[in-house]
């Protein structure tokens, strides 16, 4: 009767150690939210997202106000359609503008709010189409070499 009872006890701490294995990686992958805060949904147009995934951090200064609720491509204006779960707490004015950042050098993407100085403030379903795009590194290298090549081409 000893035995089993151990058994038991030694079971449930296993599956409590295995439940919370599961919950940290999920949390540090950014695949587990759990955030009961109201929402309004808005939605950016953006050129180029680079890596951007949905459930992505939206942040200012530093803090998170958001989430990346889905990414699209709109084929009239063939651009991508990001549309953001923004925390009703955070108030924004009309004139903010949002741009796609990296943490680090190759590290996770994410949207980054510049607010602006107008009165109104963003409400749900509005359109922000002052965008950066994000900042693709290949892109980087490769101008960096064809500018490399045109300037050594020149010199005899």
């Amino acid at each position: 009767m000893q035995k089993s009872k151990n058994d038991v006890w030694v079971g449930l701490f296993v599956l409590i150690g295995v439940a919370a294995l599961l919950f940290l990686a999920l949390k540090s992958a950014n695949l587990l939210q759990m955030n009961f805060a109201p929402t309004y949904q808005i939605t950016a147009r953006f050129d180029n997202i680079g890596g951007l995934k949905p459930s992505a951090a939206v942040k200012s200064a530093g803090v998170v106000v958001g989430r990346v609720s889905s990414v699209s491509f709109d084929t009239k204006r063939f651009q991508a359609a990001v549309v953001l779960d923004m925390n009703t707490q955070y108030a924004f004015p009309i004139d903010s503008s949002l741009k796609i950042l990296t943490s680090g050098l190759l590290g996770e993407q994410y949207i980054g709010v510049q607010a602006g100085f107008e009165e109104a403030n963003w409400a749900s379903g509005a359109v922000v189409t002052q965008t950066q795009s994000a900042v693709v590194l290949e892109n980087l290298i490769s101008q960096f070499l064809f500018n490399q090549t045109a300037s050594g081409s020149g010199k005899d």
